[in-house]
Formats: structure tokens, sequence, C-alpha cells
């Protein structure tokens, strides 16, 4: 049941940080380009599980894409709000498709499967 609701809120996550940055006005390019940006921080794994576990987790929650969307949201500029929108449609992705959090003893220890 927990597993079947963090897919469910990926998926909603995915949708709406989707749908908010084109209500936005924000082109496809620069999504597709972006999209997968924070995938990059699984090269950490080269030096070893522990600097990628933490490199990979600090890409992968919500909470510095949330701090640029509220900055986007406070101050006159673009880029932070559509960069976080971008990144948070990246995380319910991964979500949606059970991808979570790393653990310390290997990339394919996650906080929802053992891929």
């Amino acid at each position: 049941m927990a597993k079947k609701l963090i897919h469910l809120e990926g998926l909603l996550a995915f949708v709406m940080g989707t749908y908010l940055y084109f209500a936005n006005g924000y082109g496809w390019l620069a999504f597709l380009l972006l999209l997968f940006v924070p995938d990059l921080s699984m090269i950490g794994y080269a030096t070893n599980t522990k600097v990628g576990a933490y490199l990979y987790n600090a890409a992968h929650t919500y909470i510095l894409p949330f701090v640029l969307i509220l900055g986007g949201l406070v101050f006159p500029a673009d880029w932070p709000l559509m960069i976080g929108l971008i990144w948070s449609a990246h995380i319910g992705l991964d979500r949606m498709m059970g991808y979570g959090l790393k653990y310390e003893t290997g990339f394919k220890d996650t906080h929802l499967q053992k891929l």
C-alpha cells in the first residue's frame, strides 16, 4: 500500500510540475534539456557509494526545488521557478517509476525497493 502511494505521489508531482511549467509559458526545449540534469548527481558513485548516495539524495529531494520555486514566486526572476518546476517534475517521475533515495550500501538499495 505505501509503495503504491509513493508511486501515485510521484505521478502527481510529475503532472503538477509539468503542468505548472507549461502554464507559465515556458518552452519545450528547456524542459527537455533540463529534465534529466538531476541524474548527473550519479557521478558521485565514481568516488564511492557514500559520496554517490549523498549527492544523489541531495539532488532527488524536494527541498532545493521548492526553495527555487519559492524564490521564483517571491522575486521577479523566471529562471528559479522554471528550474524548480522541472526539477520537481524529475523527482516525481523518478518516484513514479520506483526510483527512491539511495542508501550508502549501494546504488540499487533505495527507500522504495531493492532494484
